[in-house]
C-alpha cells in the first residue's frame, strides 16, 4: 500500500505571507512549487494589529465575505478580496485584507477550481465544489424545513464540517467532528467547550454521501423553510495529507506528543472539554524552525499571538512544549485538524526529514 498519495502537499493547501500596500488590484502570488494553485477557500488574518478573520470562497465568489470571529452574515465587499486567480488572489484597498505595512497570513484550500456541481445525494439539492484527491468539499444550500440530509460530495465519510449561516445576523459557525460524536456540537466563532446537542446532526453521523442536519434554532437550517443560505466546509483524512483527530493534554512542557503521519504545515486545535481561549491555529510559515511561538485565535479578532516553546513540528507529528489550556492543559481533551507540508514517506519511499 501506498505511504500517500499526495507527495507535495502545496498542491492542495498552501499558506502565503504577505505585506499590505494599500493599493487596489494587488495580485498576491503563492510561487510555491506545486502551490500555484487557484485557491477555492480563502482565509486571511491581518497578524500585526486587531483586525476580524476574513474568509472567502469561490462557491459564493471572492466578493462575499464571512469571518469566524463574527457572527455576522454573509457581507459584500468590492474592496477586499476582488478575485481568485489561476496562482493566487487579487486584493482591494479594504484594511482587513490589504493595509499599508500591514502583515497577513493567507491560508489557502484547493477545491475544484471554481467549478460547480448540482448534488441531490440529499434531501436537500446543494451546490458542490470538491477535491476528492484531498478530501475538501465546499457546499452551499438553502434552508428547509425539519430534518433534512445534504450531498457533500466527497466520496468519503467526512470526520469534519463547518457550517455557517449567509443570510442573517447572529447564527454561530457550527462544527461537527467524528472525535466528539454526532450528539454534540462545537461553536468555531466562540470560546465554548463541546455542547451536548442531539438535535443538530439529527443525532446521525454522516454517510460517504450526505451529512444529517436538523432546523436548529437556524444555525445549519431553518424550520421555516427554504429562505436560509448556508456554506459549509467538509473535510475527509487522506494518508500523509491531512488528519481530524483527538488528543488529551497533560499541562507540562514535555507535553502530548500527537501523531499525524506527516510534517505538519498547519494545525488548528481546541480544547473540548472546557471554556478556554478557543480555536488556536499554528504555521510553519510564520515560524522557521522549533518551537512554534505564533499564533492566532480564530474566534476573536486580536492580533497575532507569540510566547516562547510552545510546539515542535515534527516529521511524523506535534508535540507540545507549553501548557497553555488551549492547546495542552492537563487532562483536558482537545481535538485538532492538521494539514501536510510533507508527507512522512513519499509514495517512492523517500523520508520527510524533522525541522
Amino acid at each position: 500500500m501506498a505511504y500517500t498519495t499526495i507527495d507535495d502537499p502545496s498542491a492542495h493547501f498552501n499558506i502565503k505571507l504577505y505585506t499590505g500596500d494599500g493599493n487596489d488590484d494587488r495580485s498576491i502570488t503563492n510561487s510555491a512549487n506545486a502551490g500555484d494553485f487557484q485557491p477555492d477557500w480563502l482565509w486571511i488574518k491581518q497578524r500585526n494589529t486587531t483586525r476580524h478573520h476574513m474568509l472567502v470562497d469561490s462557491n459564493r465568489g471572492a466578493t462575499k465575505h464571512l469571518s469566524t470571529s463574527l457572527t455576522n452574515g454573509e457581507s459584500t465587499n468590492a474592496n477586499g478580496v476582488q478575485a481568485f486567480e489561476s496562482n493566487g488572489f487579487e486584493l482591494g484597498t479594504d484594511t482587513d485584507v490589504n493595509q499599508d505595512s500591514g502583515t497577513y497570513v493567507a491560508y489557502q484550500w484547493k477545491a475544484n477550481g471554481g467549478t460547480t456541481s448540482s448534488n441531490s445525494d440529499g434531501s436537500i439539492t446543494t451546490t458542490v465544489q470538491a477535491n476528492q484527491t484531498a478530501g475538501f468539499s465546499i457546499v452551499t444550500y438553502t434552508s428547509a424545513a425539519g430534518g433534512q440530509t445534504i450531498g457533500h460530495g466527497l466520496g468519503a465519510v467526512p470526520e469534519l464540517y463547518i457550517i455557517k449561516e449567509r443570510s442573517t445576523n447572529g447564527d454561530d459557525w457550527f462544527v461537527y467532528s467524528k472525535h466528539i460524536g454526532e450528539g454534540k456540537k462545537l461553536r468555531l466563532s466562540g470560546a465554548n467547550a463541546a455542547e451536548s446537542d442531539t438535535n443538530i446532526w439529527q443525532n446521525t453521523a454522516p454517510t460517504s454521501a450526505v451529512a444529517s442536519l436538523q432546523n436548529d434554532g437556524g444555525g445549519v437550517n431553518q424550520n421555516s423553510g427554504g429562505n436560509q443560505t448556508y456554506v459549509g466546509y467538509f473535510f475527509t483524512p487522506i494518508k500523509g495529507f491531512s488528519r481530524f483527530g483527538f488528543y488529551r493534554g497533560n499541562g507540562g512542557s514535555d507535553g502530548t506528543f500527537v501523531y499525524t503521519g506527516f510534517k505538519p504545515a498547519y494545525v488548528l486545535t481546541r480544547c473540548t472539554s472546557d471554556n478556554t481561549d478557543g480555536w488556536a491555529v499554528f504555521d510553519h510559515k510564520k515560524d522557521v524552525d522549533n518551537p512554534l511561538e505564533f499564533y492566532e485565535f480564530v474566534n476573536n479578532s486580536s492580533g497575532e499571538g507569540s510566547g516562547t516553546d510552545r510546539v515542535d513540528f515534527l516529521s511524523n507529528g506535534f508535540k507540545w512544549r507549553q501548557s497553555g489550556s488551549s492547546w495542552n492543559g492537563d487532562g483536558r481533551d482537545h481535538i485538532y485538524l492538521a494539514f501536510a507540508e510533507n508527507p512522512y514517506v513519499t509514495s517512492g519511499g523517500v523520508p520527510t526529514t524533522a525541522r
